[in-house]
This record gives structure tokens, C-alpha cells and sequence, in this order.
């Protein structure tokens, strides 16, 4: 079963289940998805579905803090809730110690540890860790093993 048809089934059990919250962040989820393969005139594979979700997660990342900062604590609690449906369907996230591993990969692959070849070892991870790292955390570990 691909990534859609579980977010599909999740929806028919949640609306049996009557969890609006739940139904209400799928049916964002799905709408998202739905835009997307309209605009690009394709049909999304489970990466690019993953790409939706972490943009999703990122607003309401975004949307929390700036509910914060005006203390409207009820819809940053809102965006929470939706950021824990969201998170189901993401992959697994790598621990400090692979992601390090595939790091050091990256940088022999390259051949060079200079601060101008950061983009290249940016461009050989970024694919491997899409949604199961946070990028800026991994150009901040890149940047510590490249100055040391």
C-alpha cells in the first residue's frame, strides 16, 4: 500500500471513528496532495508526498511560533495537534549517528573538505535524507565536520 491509499484509509476511519481533528488535517493533507498533482499535471510518488507533508509540517512549525509570540495559546495548540497527525506519515527520522555516517560518506565522495564544496555534499545527502532529517540540523553538522 502506497503512502495515498494510507492516508485515504486513515480518512474512512477516522470519519467512521467521528475524529474530526483527525479527518479535518487529512482532508488538508489530501487537498495539498491533490493541488500539487494538479498544478504539475502528475500523479505524486510517496517522495514527493512525503515533500507535501514536510511543507505542511513547516507552516504549522511557523504558524506555532507566531501564535506564541501574540499568546494565542488555543491555535498553537491547534497546529500541534496537526503536526502530531502529520507525523504519522512520515518515515522513520535517521538518528545523530547515521546521519553523521552518511555525512562522512558524502564528504569522501566529494574528495574535499573545503566550505566551497558544501553544496555538492548538500546535493549527494539531500536525497537520502529526504523527510528523515531536518536539513538545516544536517548543513549545521556538515559545516562543524568541514571547519574541523
Amino acid at each position: 500500500m502506497d503512502l495515498k491509499q494510507k492516508i485515504t484509509e486513515d480518512m474512512k476511519i477516522a470519519m467512521r471513528a467521528g475524529n474530526t481533528k483527525q479527518r479535518d488535517t487529512i482532508r488538508l493533507l489530501q487537498a495539498a496532495i491533490k493541488q500539487r498533482e494538479v498544478d504539475e499535471r502528475i500523479t505524486l510518488d510517496d517522495a514527493a508526498v512525503i515533500a507535501v507533508i514536510e511543507k505542511m509540517l513547516k507552516q504549522r512549525k511557523d504558524s506555532i511560533a507566531q501564535y506564541e509570540a501574540a499568546q494565542r495559546f488555543d491555535l498553537a495548540n491547534n497546529e500541534k495537534d496537526e503536526i502530531s497527525i502529520l507525523t504519522i506519515y512520515m518515515p522513520k527520522p535517521f538518528a545523530d549517528s547515521e546521519i553523521n555516517a552518511l555525512i562522512s560518506e558524502a564528504i569522501t565522495e566529494v574528495g574535499s573538505i573545503s566550505m566551497q564544496n558544501m553544496g555538492k555534499v548538500m546535493a549527494i545527502l539531500k536525497p537520502k535524507l529526504a523527510g528523515r532529517a531536518d536539513m538545516a540540523k544536517v548543513s549545521i553538522l556538515i559545516k562543524e565536520k568541514m571547519s574541523a
